[in-house]
């Protein structure tokens, strides 16, 4: 009698086992496979063009992958985003974040995504990690079914989440290579990033008009003129 064989383990299911046993991150049962944002952490999400502005500024900021344009869920990405976590909780606290960093609803394009949401899951980064992983600004590479790769991948291990920005006594110490900042001093950085990212596109997009609207008029230097200077560029 026939001997049955296992069925070979697909690249799909190899990426969730990694995600929730290497991780203890949980999963849907979709394909591609996507990450349930809420029970171990939350996202921070802004354009790539200012998250890669703020990885630049920030060494260190717990693991972060690079979104591709195209869709996402049941959303269509019409630019590549940075997806940022931060400790679970966060994203109930950007909004008030943001208005006591006196951004207000000048930072449109920085959200966040928090319980109940999910985010694709980026191809498993290659183990172990380059030494310059923490501060590297270049993709660990896309899979073939994945939206996403990792920019600053995860350390394995269920105590990942421990080393994640957060707000409240003890945030910003003790973090992933040489500790995450805490949330409000990176939420401080995403907006200016966004904002100032915001403007240059506009101007680009008005380079060839002599005349006609003023996209720099909520830039950082006429805010200051005008008394209204973010409190976020004081921290």
């Amino acid at each position: 009698m026939a001997r049955a064989l296992p069925r070979p383990r697909s690249p799909l299911s190899a990426v969730r086992r990694w995600y929730e046993e290497e991780m203890g991150w949980p999963t849907t049962g979709t394909e591609p496979v996507e990450l349930l944002v809420g029970p171990r952490f939350d996202v921070l999400e802004m354009p790539a063009d200012a998250g890669r502005a703020v990885l630049r500024r920030l060494p260190h900021t717990g693991p972060v992958a690079l979104l591709r344009a195209g869709r996402d869920g049941n959303r269509l990405i019409d630019r590549p985003k940075l997806l940022m976590l931060i400790a679970a909780g966060g994203a109930e606290e950007l909004p008030e974040i943001l208005e006591w960093l006196e951004w207000g609803a000048l930072t449109p394009d920085l959200g966040a995504r928090g319980a109940g949401e999910r985010m694709p899951a980026p191809a498993v980064p290659p183990f172990p990690p380059c030494p310059s992983a923490a501060g590297a600004l270049s993709s660990h590479g896309f899979g073939a079914r994945e939206a996403a790769g990792w920019l600053r991948p995860p350390r394995p291990g269920r105590a990942a989440e421990n080393s994640l920005p957060a707000t409240g006594f003890g945030a910003g110490i003790g973090g992933d290579g040489g500790g995450a900042p805490d949330l409000i001093r990176l939420v401080s950085a995403a907006a200016t990033e966004c904002h100032r990212a915001r403007l240059l596109r506009a101007r680009n997009a008005q380079s060839d008009r002599a005349d006609g609207d003023q996209p720099l008029a909520f830039s950082n230097a006429s805010r200051m003129s005008a008394g209204t200077r973010p409190r976020s560029l004081t921290l």
